[in-house]
């Protein structure tokens, strides 16, 4: 239901507009109304849920190449926080009926529930190639029963829109106050565990963290104290731990990295073992000294390969990134260490004379299913490094 004219087809009741006056009639799902944001896709094929609650989409209206969301429905446990924090979904066909023995809600409830609009009945097929052609574009969801729009207001308010390019967005994702985490990893059997005698610390920065992210390390005995994204290295350092973590996040790494980067400069210099994991990642190097830059077409998917250039192994990954650090900009007391075989840019790094390093991409998600959970132990292999000397 993708149609040229600012005449609605019939049983259109929303409509997806972008800041180039494209236009994708379809229907609405979830709640009403109307969010302006940016249109990306994810070739996932399954996740939506734990997507949708992933602080790094904070800012982003999420385009599902794979047709059959909703199947297993939605449930307490498989959210990366408490909210969805994408914007709103855009799918190509009507949300499928839950099957599944954990669903306990229907998505379209769930959307509805948490004021997260979305509509479907969209050529995603389209719309993905244009966004892989031409960039991510700005656009306005708006879901209306009444099938009543008005285009040109919607594409104003799609221009309006300042993009992702220079937003800080880690503040508003971030804790407002630090915490402990003992929750560790799923299974089956029990749902989530606890975590017992603990013995190493880790103070996570949380410029939007997954809760799966902290789950891994508290698997590893590791107490997890996390901490908001602006809190002072010295700060840090007073909780004297064994490993800093930088998580992951929304927003312009140059934007977040003006309060940020001066911090993990001192806690790098301390010579605590420190890891980060995409934003992180990329705020990191900028405090090594490369530089970051927007891409056309981010890392948005659980199926993409990256190598491993230090022991030659491929891992299927799951990335959500629409920056990126320029490879090329690195100083020479760093090194790259994985790299993306879709497009050659850079997913991974260390220092060559210390305990820090960094990875683009998910490993907690667990696509491959396991291929990088190595690197949550490798970090705590520095940590016990560190203790023992």
């Amino acid at each position: 239901m993708s149609s040229p004219t600012h005449t609605p087809p019939p049983g259109a009741s929303a409509v997806l507009v972008l800041a180039d006056g494209s236009v994708f009639w379809g229907r609405g799902v979830g709640a009403r109304g109307e969010v302006v944001g940016e249109v990306c896709f994810n070739t996932s094929i399954t996740g939506y849920q734990e997507i949708m609650t992933d602080p790094s989409y904070a800012g982003q209206m999420i385009t599902f190449t794979f047709p059959h969301i909703g199947n297993v429905g939605t449930n307490d446990e498989d959210i990366e926080k408490a909210t969805p924090v994408a914007l709103g979904c855009i799918l190509r066909q009507d949300i499928t009926e839950p099957s599944n023995y954990r669903a306990q809600k229907h998505f379209n409830d769930w959307l509805t529930e948490h004021g997260r609009i979305g509509i479907a009945g969209v050529d995603t097929r389209r719309l993905t190639k244009r966004i892989r052609n031409e960039g991510a574009p700005n656009g306005v969801i708006c879901h209306n029963p009444e099938g009543t729009f008005d285009i040109p207001a919607l594409i104003a308010m799609a221009n309006d829109w300042p993009g992702l390019e220079g937003m800080d967005l880690a503040k508003d994702n971030s804790c407002e106050a630090g915490y402990e985490w003992d929750e560790t990893l799923w299974t089956r059997e029990g749902g989530y565990g606890a975590l017992g005698n603990a013995k190493h610390h880790v103070v996570a920065v949380d410029y939007g963290v997954k809760r799966n992210i902290l789950r891994n390390l508290a698997a590893l005995d590791c107490k997890v104290s996390v901490v908001p994204a602006d809190t002072s290295a010295e700060d840090i350092l007073a909780m004297n731990p064994d490993g800093v973590f930088l998580s992951n996040g929304p927003g312009d790494p140059a934007a977040t990295g003006t309060y940020a980067v001066p911090t993990i400069q001192k806690l790098m210099d301390s010579g605590k073992p420190v890891f980060g994991i995409c934003l992180g990642h990329q705020m990191m190097a900028l405090a090594l000294g490369a530089k970051t830059q927007k891409m056309d077409v981010g890392h948005r998917g659980a199926n993409h390969p990256v190598k491993d250039t230090t022991t030659g192994v491929v891992e299927i990954t799951s990335q959500n990134h629409g920056f990126v650090v320029d490879k090329d900009s690195l100083p020479d007391h760093v090194e790259a260490t994985h790299f993306s075989l879709f497009d050659g840019s850079l997913a991974g790094l260390r220092v060559k004379d210390k305990p820090i390093f960094a990875v683009q991409y998910h490993p907690e998600a667990s696509p491959g299913p396991h291929d990088s959970h190595y690197l949550f132990k490798r970090f705590v292999g520095l940590i016990e490094d560190a203790k023992s000397r």
